[in-house]
Formats: C-alpha cells, structure tokens, sequence
C-alpha cells in the first residue's frame, strides 16, 4: 500500500515546496533540489532505493517549480 502512496506524496511534497522564487528558473532549480532530497528519503526508507527517488522527486520537483508563477503561492507577504 506505500508503494501506491509514495507517487502522491512525492507530487504534493513538489507542489507545496516548488513555489519558492520568482523566476521560472530560480523556481525549477529549487523544487528539483527539494524534490530529490524528499525523493531520496522517501525511496530509501521504503526500498525503492535513494537514487530512484532523488530522480523521481527532483523530476516532479524541477516539473512543478517551471509550471507555476510566484502568485500562484502565498507565503504571507
């Protein structure tokens, strides 16, 4: 049943972390950096292995950071 979570987990992590920046570039940098190191975890605590989460999660990470726009994210400022 993880193994089934893990994707989604992996998506929403990206979702909610990839917004940092205001330039498209600055945004995919940081959530493929932030989506690896999530990825990293999760794939090894669950056996996935560390590297295919890192890939997976900075895939997803570096993915979302690109498609979303610095309003889209409120951070209270």
């Amino acid at each position: 049943m993880l193994r089934k979570l893990i994707p989604g987990m992996l998506v929403m992590a990206s979702l909610a972390l990839s917004g940092c920046g205001y330039s498209q570039g600055h945004r995919a940098l940081t959530g493929a950096a932030i989506g690896a190191g999530g990825g990293a975890i999760i794939g090894a605590v669950t056996g996935m292995g560390a590297a295919n989460g890192a890939l997976i999660g900075g895939a997803a990470g570096g993915v979302t950071g690109a498609a979303t726009t610095h309003r889209q994210l409120n951070l209270g400022n």
